[in-house]
């Protein structure tokens, strides 16, 4: 039920090969950078619906700084409409973690760029 997750919490949904990230900003509603919306077109940060943020596959709650959540969604908001998606660079995860912890940082981006420079630095 979208009334008991805390406002400001880190939400994460599953993905075709990744995990996809949001701020939860009440009243069911999540910001997110879109990224890929078409073949190789990507989308801006929005705010969009529970539902349609988990696409048919769920979410759940991973996790809530020690911001106030006003502050968090102050900083989500502030982005409302960036268009400046890049996969490894600035994509839906270091979105989620810059509004809640102030960092710019993924994961996910992390281990693919490691990978991708092992694979290249290998004989």
């Amino acid at each position: 039920m979208p009334t008991s997750i805390p406002v400001g919490s880190h939400l994460i949904t599953p993905r075709r090969g990744y995990i996809h990230h949001g701020v939860y900003v009440g009243e069911g509603r999540v910001i997110h950078y879109a990224g890929f919306k078409g073949f190789l077109r990507a989308g801006p940060v929005e705010e969009v619906s529970l539902e349609s943020f988990g696409g048919g596959r769920g979410w759940q709650v991973v996790g809530r700084a020690p911001n106030r959540p006003e502050e968090i969604v102050a900083r989500a908001r502030s982005r409302l409409g960036e268009n400046r998606y890049r996969l490894l660079r600035n994509n839906c995860e270091h979105f989620a973690r810059w509004c809640i912890e102030g960092i710019h940082r993924s994961e996910q981006a992390e281990v693919a760029l490691r990978f991708w420079n092992l694979a290249i630095c290998m004989p």
